[in-house]
């Protein structure tokens, strides 16, 4: 077992704990590759202190300093320890270059470009997701969690939900960034259902991770999920369907 990566992941108070759309990226990435690992769970505040414990850079420095985030992973086999999901993947695949590749050779600045492309299409979520996330989350968390997020929006979570008209017009404005995506898509399915064709790669598991985020700080028996589940003709719906047998949770 001494081979085995250990995969810093933020839990939650759901069944089964995951719940992230970053650290999903790198769970997602390490199933589909097939490597050992087990899941270590670190609650919010203690993220920085575990990233200087290992020698982790800041993935970025802000106003207030640097900023430590998961998902990390430590790999015993090289000793390295990195966070970052990208960074995360291109390290997996350059270490073990005999597993299913997450980024295949000459996709690197297509995929990093459509991550770019993707993350402003999210934009209106979150107003509406941000405060579902803060519910789901364990004290020590929760209380770090809205206290940094409401400093970066000026005003409490429960004010940063839309309400009445105001609200139809921006989940209007979230379908319209999922619509955005299902064009991209519909673009290339000549070639296959996924963003570079028939082979999954981590494009899709970036679509995957946010899209597995709504559907656990909701429920499946929630509105919003339940509206997701339609659009786009069903899409994302059987997209996560797919990508299945890539969840488990280690």
């Amino acid at each position: 077992m001494s081979n085995v990566i250990t995969f810093y992941d933020i839990p939650s108070t759901l069944p089964g704990k995951a719940w992230s759309p970053n650290t999903w990226k790198t769970r997602y990435s390490l199933n589909f590759k097939g490597l050992p690992y087990k899941t270590v769970w670190v609650e919010y505040p203690d993220i920085a202190e575990l990233s200087k414990k290992l020698g982790i850079a800041p993935t970025s420095e802000g106003p207030n300093g640097p900023s430590y985030t998961l998902p990390a992973i430590y790999d015993p086999t090289t000793g390295t320890a990195l966070a970052e999901s990208t960074a995360i993947a291109e390290y997996l695949d350059k270490t073990y270059p005999d597993t299913p590749q997450l980024l295949p050779p000459g996709s690197h600045s297509l995929q990093h470009v459509f991550i770019s492309a993707y993350m402003p299409t999210l934009a209106p979520l979150w107003q509406f997701a941000l405060p579902a996330t803060n519910k789901i989350l364990n004290p020590r968390s929760e209380e770090y969690f809205r206290r940094t997020r409401e400093a970066t929006f000026g005003k409490t979570l429960e004010d940063l939900v839309p309400s009445g008209a105001a609200r139809e017009v921006e989940w209007a404005k979230v379908k319209s960034g999922y619509d955005v995506v299902d064009g991209w898509l519909q673009k290339n399915k000549a070639s296959g259902p996924y963003f570079l064709g028939k082979e999954h790669t981590f494009a899709d598991f970036v679509v995957a991770s946010f899209t597995i985020w709504l559907k656990k700080i909701w429920g499946e028996d929630s509105p919003e999920w339940k509206d997701i589940k339609t659009w786009n003709e069903g899409r994302w719906d059987a997209f996560l369907k797919e990508l299945e047998k890539y969840e488990t949770i280690l």
